[in-house]
């Protein structure tokens, strides 16, 4: 992986009254809030380490900047496909900002002794910031790692024992920088597009949620001969109490407000490929979805709703009681290996199967595109 330092925009926390408003506003507002002194600009570049403090858990990892070559050469692996309309729109905000407002969280298996060198540093330099917000009730951090031996000593560890992250968070912003980098660097001569915008997590630092669907499938068969359906799938149990899954190949059924575990039968497992992880949401789009709701296209399709596992169950029981034809699947989370395995084979998750967690924020640091 090719990583350099940055120097980095950071707010000035003492106009900042609210971090959850100001950072959820930064999409709309960013260039006013330059205009009216809200960030400061770092004075020399720096790796930085992030900490993101939520309840006993604390994340640690690092931002800086990686070629967008390391991306083209697969050295940095998607599991998600992108949009066309989507890329157009990211490609609009970066020129309108100049400047790129959140990380691509990048993960990857962990380094040997990564984790204790981030955690050594934090506790010796000052810190550059530290702000709370309400709503997750997470507290971030972050120092700067200025000092060129701590800098090229974080750098070799990741050279020596990464050949590949894979993007945790903002396939979009990914493709849209290589894309600018492509084709627009020779009409803005002043600014550097070479650059991805990189937060580097090790995945022991980052947990995987659940992703759920509701799906308003019920017109056309009835909750009786749509069990018998499931049946042919699954083995089915009611459930005593709500709940989610405890394993991978569990499913938790929600309708008609009962709830059930359906374990998906030996032989439907059996009939998918060895080399390829097999994965809940592909089974369920694909046997249950598909075959016996008619959705083909799962990622377009208006009868579903996906919910993050960050909502609970009363997420999903509230989006099913939005009307009588819903139903409710709540899927154990995809595994780190599960993605790795997925993206490494040049295969895509279907939509909306993985929810990381710790969210970074729009806003806390900035990378500007101008040259300096």
């Amino acid at each position: 992986m090719r990583i350099k330092p940055f120097a980095t925009k950071y707010p000035n926390f003492k106009y900042v009254a609210s971090p959850d408003s100001f950072c959820s506003d930064m999409k709309d507002d960013y260039r006013e809030f330059v205009k009216s002194g809200f960030f400061e600009n770092a004075d020399q570049e720096a790796l930085y380490i992030y900490e993101i403090e939520s309840g006993s858990r604390k994340h640690i990892g690092f931002v800086g900047l990686t070629d967008v070559g390391d991306y083209n050469n697969g050295k940095i692996k998607k599991h998600e496909e992108t949009l066309s309309e989507k890329e157009q729109q990211q490609l609009q905000l970066f020129l309108r900002w100049q400047a790129v407002l959140k990380p691509v969280l990048l993960t990857f298996p962990p380094v040997n002794g990564l984790n204790e060198k981030l955690i050594n540093l934090s506790s010796r330099l000052p810190l550059l910031f530290e702000t709370y917000f309400q709503k997750d009730k997470q507290t971030h951090r972050i120092w700067a790692v200025t000092d060129t031996n701590d800098i090229n000593e974080i750098i070799a560890m990741m050279r020596r024992d990464v050949d590949a992250a894979y993007i945790a968070d903002g396939h979009h912003r990914t493709t849209t920088m290589a894309l600018m980098n492509e084709r627009l660097k020779e009409d803005h001569p002043e600014f550097d597009f070479s650059q991805l915008f990189c937060a580097y997590f090790a995945s022991d630092q980052l947990d995987i949620r659940d992703y759920n669907r509701v799906v308003e499938g019920l017109q056309e068969i009835s909750p009786a001969r749509f069990m018998a359906s499931l049946s042919q799938l699954f083995d089915i149990a009611p459930l005593e109490k709500p709940g989610k899954p405890e394993v991978k190949h569990d499913v938790v059924l929600f309708l008609q407000d009962d709830w059930y575990r359906l374990r998906w039968k030996k032989e439907v497992l059996d009939a998918y490929p060895d080399d390829r992880p097999s994965l809940d949401a592909t089974l369920l789009n694909e046997r249950v979805l598909r075959d016996i709701l008619g959705i083909r296209d799962v990622r377009n399709d208006l009868r579903i709703v996906y919910v993050e596992g960050t909502k609970g169950l009363s997420g999903v029981r509230k989006a099913v009681h939005v009307n009588e034809h819903r139903v409710g699947f709540l899927l154990y989370p995809v595994s780190i290996s599960d993605l790795m395995d997925t993206a490494d084979a040049g295969d895509i998750l279907p939509p909306k199967s993985t929810f990381f967690e710790p969210r970074l924020k729009s806003g806390l640091l900035i990378r500007p595109f101008r040259k300096s």
